[in-house]
């Protein structure tokens, strides 16, 4: 069972005045759930339970348990849309998970060792360029992150996607476009005197 459980329930009120009044009056979200050979479903969650789950980084790079009225779905975080000036949740996206079908999904990059690097000690700078990254594996073999090892850095190295080590199963579906793909992740630079 998924460490994030999601409580849901179907609506049939749609459009656009609906999804103002679900969260302007009962304090609920609007959200769809794709995916999968079933149709797609409208829902309504308590924006303050999905707020609470936002605190933790896991949340967008974990397979979720979709509670749907009594009915247990397993599923990814696909896309929120936020209030541009606001700290409001407006809508959100959850897409079914099937064992079998492969996922994409972005998850967090982790740079390790960098406290122990000999260039950052000796004064040289690490800058993170790209914070995440989006993979492609079955949903058994999702990691929550991937990491970056900065140990054996040197000034002027710049670490690229091709740098970062997936586990077994896991792939970077920008490295399969050619080698214009291969982005620049982290950079060591000499500190400015």
């Amino acid at each position: 069972m998924s460490a994030f459980v999601v409580n849901a329930q179907t609506r049939s009120d749609l459009g656009k005045g609906a999804s103002r009044r679900l969260r302007r009056e009962a304090g609920q979200l609007p959200a769809i759930l794709f995916g999968g050979k079933s149709e797609p479903q409208a829902l309504s969650l308590v924006q303050k339970d999905l707020i609470k789950h936002l605190e933790s980084e896991a949340f967008f790079s974990s397979i979720l348990t979709l509670n749907v009225d009594g009915t247990e779905t397993k599923a990814i975080l696909k896309d929120l849309q936020r209030h541009p000036a606001k700290p409001v949740i407006l809508h959100a996206d959850f897409q079914r998970v099937e064992d079998d079908q492969p996922i994409k999904i972005t998850v967090p990059l982790h740079f390790v060792n960098e406290g122990k690097s000999e260039a950052l000690k000796m004064g040289g700078k690490a800058t993170h360029i790209v914070n995440q990254v989006e993979i492609k594996c079955l949903p058994a073999a999702l990691p929550e992150y991937l990491e970056v090892d900065m140990l054996n850095v040197k000034v002027g190295d710049i670490i690229h996607l091709t740098d970062v080590k997936c586990p077994e199963g896991v792939v970077i579906p920008a490295l399969a476009l050619g080698e214009d793909y291969n982005q620049p992740v982290a950079t060591v630079t000499a500190k400015r005197k």
